[in-house]
This record gives C-alpha cells, sequence and structure tokens, in this order.
C-alpha cells in the first residue's frame, strides 16, 4: 500500500510566531549541550527558512511531504502538511518495540531483519548481509512551539486527521494511528519511553536520563544509496562508557517523531565497515544485555533462532536513529 498525491497545500489555521532566520531548535541545543556535536542525521532534519513563503516562515517539509509553516502576506500564521506521494504503508509493527511479536510478512519483508545479530559476531573481518535504510520518509522537525499546539493522543486522532486533511481509512490514516498508538504503549519492565515531537524534547528527556555531558551517534553512510551487500567489520570498533543509552527511533509522521526508550542494561558501539561495493559505514550498534522481557516472538528472536534473555541481542541502528551515551 502507498501513500497517493492529495493537493500540494492544505492550510489550516495556527498561532506559530518564528523570531528570525535562526533555528529554535538548534539554538535549544547549543544552550543544553554546548560540547555536544549534533549528528547529521538530526542536522538534516532541523527546519530552514523558506524564502518562497516570506522572511518568517520555516520550511520543514522534504521531498514529496512533509509539513511547513509560516507567515502570509497578510501576516496571517499557517501551518501545512504537504503529503509524501510514494511513502508505503506497512501493518506490521516497529521492530524496536520489543514487546510485539513478528508476523511472517514482516520476516518476509522489513528491511530492518537483517540488522539484528549476536553481540560475539562484533569483531573485526565479521562478514554481514546487511541494508542499511532510512526507515522515515524523513519529514523535518518542528520548532517545539509548534508542536505543542498540535494534540498527539489517540483519543484526538479524528482531530488530527481532520486538521491535516487525511482520510480515514487511508494509507496516511493508518501509519499516523499506529505511530500514535506505539508511543501510547507502556513501557516494559526495567525500560522508561517517551516519544519527542521536537528536538527540543528529544534534548530535555534525554539530559534527563543521562546528564548533560553526553555524545549523540548516528550511523553514517559513505553513499546515499546503498543496496543490500554484504558488509565486513573493519578495524577500530569502540564500545561506548557505561551501560545506560538513550535510544530515539525516528517514526513515520507527517513531522518528525521519535520514540524513545532508556535501559540500564544497554551497550553501544560504533563500528566501522566497507561494503562489497566499497561504500563506507560508521554504524552505531545497540546490544541488549536483558532480553527476558520481550516478546519470545519477536523478530529478533525469530531471526537469530535464540530464546528471551539467554544471550545478549544486538541491532545496527538505521541512518535515522539516535543513540544518546554519557561521555
Amino acid at each position: 500500500m502507498e501513500f497517493h498525491p492529495v493537493p500540494i497545500i492544505i492550510l489550516i489555521s495556527l498561532a506559530v510566531v518564528v523570531a528570525d532566520a535562526t533555528v529554535p531548535s538548534d539554538v535549544y541545543w547549543q544552550k543544553v549541550l554546548p560540547n555536544t556535536a549534533m549528528p547529521k542525521a538530526l542536522r538534516h532534519l532541523l527546519p530552514e527558512e523558506d524564502e518562497g513563503l516570506g522572511d518568517e516562515a520555516v520550511d520543514v517539509g522534504v521531498g514529496g511531504g512533509g509539513v511547513s509553516v509560516g507567515t502570509g502576506p497578510d501576516g496571517s500564521k499557517y501551518l501545512w502538511w504537504r503529503h509524501h506521494p510514494h511513502h508505503p504503508y506497512h501493518p506490521w509493527h516497529e521492530p524496536f518495540i520489543y514487546r510485539y511479536a513478528a508476523s511472517q510478512d514482516q520476516l518476509r519483508d522489513d528491511p530492518n531483519v537483517a540488522l539484528f545479530f549476536l553481540e560475539k559476531d562484533l569483531h573485526p573481518s565479521k562478514k554481514l548481509n546487511l541494508h542499511f535504510t532510512k526507515t522515515t520518509s524523513g519529514a523535518k522537525l518542528l520548532p517545539r512551539h509548534v508542536a505543542e499546539t498540535i494534540p498527539f493522543s489517540s483519543n484526538e486522532l479524528s482531530d488530527i486527521l481532520n486538521r491535516f486533511s487525511v482520510e480515514p481509512g487511508s494509507a496516511e490514516a493508518l501509519e499516523m494511528k499506529k505511530t500514535i498508538e506505539e508511543c501510547e504503549v507502556p513501557a516494559m519492565e526495567g525500560e522508561d519511553k517517551y516519544c519527542a515531537t521536537s528536538l527540543e524534547a528529544m534534548v530535555d528527556y534525554s539530559t534527563t536520563k543521562l546528564g548533560k555531558n553526553v555524545k549523540v551517534m548516528a550511523t553514517e553512510v559513505g553513499k546515499e544509496e546503498s543496496p543490500q551487500q554484504e558488509f565486513t567489520i573493519s578495524p577500530g570498533l569502540t564500545k561506548m562508557v557505561g551501560d545506560k543509552r538513550v535510544v530515539c527511533h525516528g517514526q513515520n509522521y507527517p513531522y518528525a517523531v521519535f520514540h524513545c526508550h532508556a535501559s540500564h542494561a544497554t551497550k553501544a558501539y560504533l563500528v566501522p565497515m566497507v561494503g562489497a561495493d566499497g561504500t563506507k559505514v560508521k554504524a552505531v550498534a545497540a546490544c541488549h544485555i536483558d532480553t527476558s522481557k520481550w516478546n519470545p516472538r519477536h523478530l529478533a528472536f525469530q531471526v537469530l533462532k535464540v530464546k528471551p534473555g539467554t544471550v545478549p541481542i544486538c541491532h545496527f541502528l538505521p541512518e535515522d536513529h539516535i543513540v544518546w551515551t554519557s561521555k
């Protein structure tokens, strides 16, 4: 199932103030985390000034879809969503939410299947068949003062769909419904979770869990489009300090939403590797030490042929997912 093209501009009344050309989210990051570099995966999601909409407009769209906010020639403030016309909808659950069982369709079709592996396989010269992708359509971040004006609750789904002129039951509506519902699923024992609808919210959540002396990382792939292929782990594999992390997974939504979860039993690695076609990757891997509370039919157990709680389960992060770790 695919998203279908709809009229390009959907106007919605919204009280929005964009002070100047400086991106508020970027300013907030620098204020709270002056000694922490922002990974490219996040920087690419920052809104940009859109000269075509006036001096105060901010474009948070991407490609054929996304959300934009701005000020019109008459001074009115507005927001619109440009639907992404070719983003497929999949009914299976996010593979990085560990309470869900994987369906046969997901095992067959989800490219994230290849990202799961056992920690014992994490060493130089190990060969892995991988496909590094972006799991979202690339919708950009809304400034927090804008995101907080938009409902984000399954109880208000009808209002949300109406605001974005999305037809109930459409692929877009199903994707939005799934994202919201997965954000509302209670955390598992030993885990804390939160869905951030802005960069500022992600910063606040992560620093509350880890403090402000942090490193923020994302997988970086040397080529824009890299096919599934055999990758070889290179020398230089690095284990991050400590075992408490915040991992934030990008979700599909009209604007950027990250499903973050914090755990005391997670290792993180920086893994250099080279593909068969020469593509260089700096991958981030997360290894979960205690998987005893995961669904026994979770994708990882079915792929790796192991049982919950027996061995650490690892996965590489897609390009648009983020790991926070203490320095």
